[in-house]
């Protein structure tokens, strides 16, 4: 059960971590002198996703002795966005800070990020200028992932796969995560008008345990920048985009039946080229409507809204 909190506090610091029981007690140290050092109020949320080695065990050691701390247990492995949408859920903090649970991200930065958005910004984006990473399988992906999020979303930041991150409570509230829309939380913001920033930040080797991350994962990021793309175009209105395809097919069609009934007045086909050409007709009508139904869906869905999906995990706070 939470223990209730007698002071306001100023930043939640949220940390996904999978297999990470040598990094575990390191970085939570870390946290503590960085924000120690600072003099603000603050709570740390590590997010165990799924793990199968100490590291949850070890957490909830830390956990007993540590009034900072919320541990947050997942019953399998949901991935990132699933563990950030845990932590943003469960935080309580004016602003929030995300970062990786490797030790790869310095927490020293957590108070240089912060204060960058209280000059006026809701989002504030790490930067790792100086990469410490394998070139094949880490570099080279990321700068094809971060070129193609520029194209689609138009916000210009270098380094959209960067965790180290601080946005405003109110902005990450509102915003629902799944797939690998973490990385993405930038641009979803951009639909609510947030003024977003960058600065460089440190990065280290991974000294402990092994990468969750490999090229397979550059796949899923472009799969998921198509819904964004869809999203940041026709949220509010997905009935134009559906109305679009409806237009088009049924154009086609339209214009395919007129054909049909010029050859079949001048015989210029035979019986099974009219057949055929009358199946496409058919088709292409359908489909066409089928699109009109897709729209008038997704139009009731963003007017109705969507409820939250409840989550398979248990919060343990000592």
């Amino acid at each position: 059960m939470a223990k209730a909190k007698s002071k306001k506090i100023d930043v939640s610091v949220v940390v996904p971590m999978m297999n990470e029981e040598e990094n575990a007690p390191i970085l939570h140290e870390k946290i503590h002198l960085a924000m120690d050092a600072w003099d603000r109020e603050y709570e740390i949320i590590i997010v165990d996703d799924g793990s199968t080695d100490r590291t949850f065990e070890i957490l909830k050691n830390l956990a007993e002795n540590d009034p900072h701390l919320k541990v947050i247990k997942f019953l399998g492995n949901y991935g990132q966005s699933a563990a950030m949408a845990a932590g943003f859920e469960y935080a309580t903090g004016e602003v929030i800070v995300t970062m990786d649970g490797d030790l790869q991200n310095d927490p020293k930065d957590i108070p240089v990020v912060v204060e960058k958005l209280h000059e006026g910004f809701d989002v504030v984006s790490g930067w790792r200028k100086n990469r410490k990473d394998k070139l094949i399988i880490r570099k080279i992906p990321s700068k094809i992932a971060n070129y193609l999020v520029r194209r689609t979303t138009r916000v210009s930041l270098h380094d959209t796969g960067c965790s180290l991150k601080a946005y405003r409570k109110d902005l990450v509230k509102n915003i629902r995560l799944y797939g690998e829309f973490h990385r993405f939380i930038p641009a979803l913001g951009r639909i609510e008008g947030a003024r977003i920033t960058e600065m460089v930040v440190d990065h280290h080797e991974r000294q402990f345990g092994e990468s969750k991350y490999n090229i397979t994962r550059t796949f899923r990021v472009i799969m998921d920048l198509t819904t964004l793309n869809l999203l940041l175009k026709h949220l509010t209105n997905p009935v134009h985009f559906f109305g679009a395809l409806t237009l088009i097919f049924n154009g086609i069609g339209f214009l395919s039946l007129l054909g049909f009934f010029v050859a079949w007045i001048t015989k210029t086909l035979s019986p099974d080229e009219m057949n055929i050409q009358a199946s496409l007709i058919l088709l292409m009508l359908a489909a066409g409507a089928n699109f009109l139904f897709f729209g008038l869906i997704a139009e009731t869905v963003v007017r109705t809204g969507e409820k939250r999906d409840e989550r398979m995990f248990d919060v343990t706070q000592y």
